[in-house]
């Protein structure tokens, strides 16, 4: 991987791990999650003029993709409602490079080398060690939040293949990446509509200020991604951006007060090492 892609998305991992926090702050999680797509697809559709829209190829690639978009944040905002964010979190993308990689070599035939693989084990290892070890000593994890995490970890491997292969195919990752936040903004605001009518754009007018710093924010974190997946392998960039675990825990100790522990040192020492091998490969 190029030095700039590796720097690039090691930055989307840190806006990732940003705006994650600000939905877990927020109370009502649906909301926070809306309003951050509905920012997302406004400064979206600022560049609208700037970019040409994918080509007729790149459709059924995009419509899919925004179908498991809206799963992952759904499924997102139910797990946030019982998990705490350094455990919800790495449990949400640590299966993920691992899928990613499965089916990219099994089906697209677009394989690692050993170093490169070995990070991957490596990093995917280290998240899921924070994941079970990381969060606060005298419970379990809830099994309601486990089960919608693992339920989010597969919308996200499914959306990360079906992107880097959807910005490939239309030739222009930044055209893609404008269209599928727009959409994304206003799937998301109608399900808003549906579920809490007039009341839910009351309530996100007076949360605007985070939600649009949250929605640039994630713009940022997955535009680079998308680009970055036409540059290099997808497996590669889906396991890199999974560092934000490591921006995610050090949110939930010094912002959310969430405890820090020996095994969050650890896992986070796993992870790094499979981050250098990753970047070796």
């Amino acid at each position: 991987m190029e030095p700039l892609v590796f720097v690039a998305v090691l930055s989307a991992a840190m806006l990732h791990a940003g705006w994650n926090a600000v939905v877990k702050v927020g109370a009502d999680r649906l909301l926070a999650i809306t309003l951050v797509a509905v920012s997302g697809a406004a400064a979206a559709l600022l560049a609208v003029p700037f970019v040409a829209p994918p080509p007729p190829s790149a459709w059924p690639w995009l419509g899919t993709s925004l179908l498991f978009h809206t799963g992952y944040k759904l499924f997102l905002a139910q797990a946030y409602r019982t998990g705490d964010l350094g455990q919800v979190y790495p449990i949400a993308r640590g299966s993920a490079p691992l899928v990613v990689a499965v089916v990219m070599a099994t089906a697209f035939g677009e394989t690692l080398s050993p170093s490169a693989a070995t990070g991957v084990g490596l990093l995917a290892s280290g998240i899921w060690l924070m994941s079970l070890r990381g969060g606060r000593a005298q419970a379990r994890p809830d099994l309601r939040a486990l089960a919608f995490a693992l339920g989010t970890s597969l919308f996200i491997a499914s959306y990360t293949i079906t992107d880097g292969i959807g910005a490939r195919t239309s030739g222009s990752p930044h055209g893609y990446s404008v269209w599928l936040f727009l959409f994304d903004g206003l799937v998301m605001l109608t399900i808003l509509l549906a579920r809490r009518g007039r009341e839910g754009l009351a309530a996100m007018r007076a949360h605007w200020r985070g939600g649009t710093a949250a929605g640039l924010m994630s713009v940022g974190a997955y535009w680079i991604v998308i680009w970055a997946m036409t540059l290099a392998p997808i497996a590669l960039v889906a396991t890199l951006r999974e560092t934000s675990v490591l921006f995610a825990a050090a949110l939930s100790v010094m912002v959310l007060k969430e405890p820090l522990t020996r095994w969050r040192t650890v896992s986070a020492c796993i992870i790094v090492a499979g981050v250098v091998l990753t970047r070796a490969g």
